[in-house]
């Protein structure tokens, strides 16, 4: 039986995927779990996976085309099988979308219908989100989704577009054009910071113990690999700093999947390693190093990049002393971590060196209080100046 390859979706924000590219041409044959396709999704560039095996046929897409989450870009059939046949005009490489707009098709009505209700029933959710925070008028927005529906990637273009305003400078060159990673950054760091009621709380902690436990380890474990293993231990004793918001309500998470911020050409991507309260500090580090690997290279699976519940996002490598980080959602917390730093500090009344690591944790307030989440950062105080796994 002919098994469908579809456009996956990490998130529910998510409208479309690009085709980058195929990794194995329609006549070949393929095994479960075999990298198939290159995609490029609002999150991340990674491989796509058959899900099982066969030969791969009624190739739909091509390198370039734009398609809706979900829609079929390909089929695996036995051999000697031919792929389901659509309708003209019904299957997804009708409704691919490329970088051109494509005018929308005017419908058949049976009763005169308002064009405000026209614009209403065809405006995707994260459409109407952006047209509300950008201030553009939906009725003049021109829809090249599948049946005329207006996507997050028109309404960005209504709003980028020249307006009747008095002349600006000239600029001094053209400006760069956002890569769909870059531009969801900007998109999602906007929707959390206006819609979650940030706070931070900001702790110094003496890494003593931390620099001892590296060195005890070897090179091979890094200081973000000591914090993932000592900071998923105590998320485990703070179940709400390890949930999630979900609009309405607050949803505890079962497992504690930390997420590890990794700059990548275009921004930054949430590589996830899961069970890491559960999981060996060897084990941590190769994941960690796996995942920055492929992160870098454009080769990530879907599952790397979902289910974080809890994001570390370190830049003491960059010499940065503390920062704050702004929550992924529907995460609670994030936890920034500066640089290693001698500092003057009172040692039993004398004054001492101790190199010292700076903390910012970033809390949702509409699912910890100030006093659950410094007794969180208070316990993983404690947990870094043990050392002790």
């Amino acid at each position: 039986m002919a098994v469908s390859i579809v456009m996956p979706a990490l998130e529910m924000a998510q409208e479309t995927g690009k085709i980058i590219s195929w990794l194995k041409k329609e006549g070949d044959s393929i095994a479960k779990g075999q990298a198939i396709a290159e995609i490029e999704t609002d999150k991340v560039v990674l491989e796509l996976e058959a899900t099982a095996d066969g030969i791969l046929a009624g190739v739909k897409a091509v390198a370039g085309d734009v398609v809706p989450v979900g829609q079929t870009i390909a089929w695996i059939v036995a051999k000697g099988e031919q792929p389901p046949v659509e309708a003209a005009g019904t299957g997804p490489a009708a409704r691919a979308m490329t970088g051109t707009p494509r005018p929308a098709t005017a419908p058949q009505a049976s009763a005169p219908v308002s064009s405000a209700e026209k614009v209403e029933s065809k405006v995707s959710p994260k459409a109407r989100r952006m047209a509300q925070e950008l201030g553009v008028d939906l009725s003049k927005v021109v829809g090249t989704g599948p049946g005329g529906t207006i996507s997050g990637e028109d309404v960005q273009r209504a709003a980028d577009s020249p307006k009747s305003t008095p002349p600006a400078p000239a600029p001094t060159g053209p400006p760069a054009a956002l890569s769909s990673i870059a531009r969801l950054m900007a998109e999602r760091t906007t929707q959390s910071w206006t819609t979650a009621p940030h706070f931070f709380l900001v702790r110094e902690i003496d890494a003593s113990a931390l620099i001892a436990a590296r060195e005890k380890y070897g090179k091979a474990i890094t200081h973000t690999d000591l914090l993932v293993a000592l900071i998923a231990r105590t998320l485990v004793k703070h179940p709400k700093m390890n949930a999630s918001w979900t609009g309405s309500a607050i949803q505890l998470n079962p497992n504690v999947n930390v997420s590890i911020a990794i700059a990548v050409q275009d921004g930054v991507v949430g590589a996830v390693i899961p069970n890491a309260d559960k999981a060996s500090l060897v084990d941590i580090s190769r994941r960690r190093q796996d995942l920055a690997e492929r992160a870098r290279a454009g080769r990530l699976h879907p599952p790397d990049v979902t289910g974080g519940t809890f994001t570390i996002s370190n830049l003491g490598m960059f010499g940065v002393d503390a920062f704050s980080a702004i929550i992924t959602p529907p995460q609670a917390a994030v936890l920034a971590v500066g640089r290693i730093a001698d500092r003057v500090v009172p040692v039993n009344g004398l004054i001492g060196i101790r190199p010292i690591l700076t903390m910012t944790l970033s809390s949702d307030h509409r699912v910890v209080d100030g006093a659950q989440a410094a007794a969180f950062l208070k316990d993983v105080a404690e947990a870094v100046t043990s050392a002790q796994l």
